[in-house]
């Protein structure tokens, strides 16, 4: 059972998804179900023996293009819909033991245009609004499947993270009549200490107020709304600093690290938001090597966190782990 509950003291929707407690959990390597299936093995989600990427609609999604009935109706105060959407699975590679960090950039560039394609036609449909592109990795996060993938939620309303993004820069363009994220690439290039990495199109940056230790954004310098408003070149230079980025995490405690990955990108509701600005945010769990960082009362119950490391000397810390993308 899938449907969508309004919480009326928040001003949002929430999903119940109840199949999603049955939905596989951390199997053996010979049980993974985004390998490739082999002749006379265990058949799995990808049926080719030899793939690239593959995307395909989750098993267990929270979001259906057919959704079912609710299990309860609506009341004034209570409003319930069906849970319409999209729930898709990319996975990256066949290869089990690989990250996307540790894949070579060339693959990290196919990934890039697999997301612009699918931003694209998931966009097309009629009932989706936003569609929100992510990563989880690590069983600090949550993740229940170790092969290296991604996913790709596409909501029938713009989620309330993005809606209050979208209200800070529509207010900040209407004060100033410019972009707040322009504005905040360019105060970080200014600034420099909480630059990690920078190419011609991109800068990498742990922001001035980064609630994670080792929270990361890249964002484009010129302005855009969308992957699909990108040139090939700035493709290429995406790819080149997601390497880079994705390498010094795995370097700074010598593990592979954890994060969310998240793009945050203009809505697909028709609406015209030429103030807003794409880019990534990662949100690391780990703030030192042997130490995770949790969110607690504050940062749950209030909504405030609390972040007890300086974005300037994190930044420091990536910084001197970032190296050279060579290209094949």
């Amino acid at each position: 059972m899938s449907e969508l509950r309004w919480n009326p003291l928040l001003g949002e929707w929430l999903a119940t998804a109840t199949a999603r407690q049955d939905r596989t959990f951390l199997p053996p390597r010979d049980f993974c179900p985004l390998c490739p299936t082999v002749a006379g093995g265990f058949p799995t989600e990808i049926p080719e023996a030899v793939y690239d990427i593959v995307v395909f609609e989750n098993r267990f999604p929270s979001l259906s293009p057919n959704p079912p009935e609710p299990a309860v109706e609506s009341t004034g105060l209570y409003l319930v819909q069906p849970s319409y959407g999209e729930c898709e699975v990319v996975v990256y590679t066949p290869n089990h033991n690989s990250t996307l960090a540790t894949e070579p950039v060339e693959q990290i560039y196919k990934l890039v245009q697999v997301w612009t394609d699918r931003f694209r036609g998931l966009s097309k449909l009629d009932f989706v609004k936003y569609v929100f592109i992510f990563e989880n990795k690590g069983e600090a996060i949550g993740v229940t499947l170790h092969h290296p993938h991604g996913q790709i939620y596409a909501y029938p309303f713009v989620p309330p993270r993005i809606e209050r993004e979208l209200e800070q820069s529509r207010l900040y363009s209407e004060k100033h009549n410019r972009c707040l994220l322009c504005d905040i690439v360019a105060e970080e290039k200014r600034d420099g200490r909480r630059i990690v990495s920078e190419n011609d199109s991109f800068a990498a940056f742990i922001p001035f107020f980064a609630r994670y230790p080792y929270e990361l954004h890249i964002a484009p310098k010129n302005h855009r709304l969308d992957l699909t408003q990108f040139s090939a070149a700035e493709q290429i230079d995406l790819a080149s600093i997601l390497k880079q980025i994705l390498a010094a995490f795995d370097k700074l405690f010598n593990v592979s690290f954890p994060y969310m990955m998240v793009l945050h990108q203009q809505p697909s509701d028709g609406g015209k938001y030429d103030f807003y600005h794409f880019h990534i945010e990662f949100y690391p769990p780990m703030r030192s090597a042997a130490k995770l960082k949790y969110l607690a009362g504050s940062e749950t119950g209030a909504g405030m966190f609390i972040n007890d490391t300086l974005a300037e000397e994190k930044a420091a810390e990536l910084r001197g782990n970032i190296e050279a993308v060579v290209w094949k």
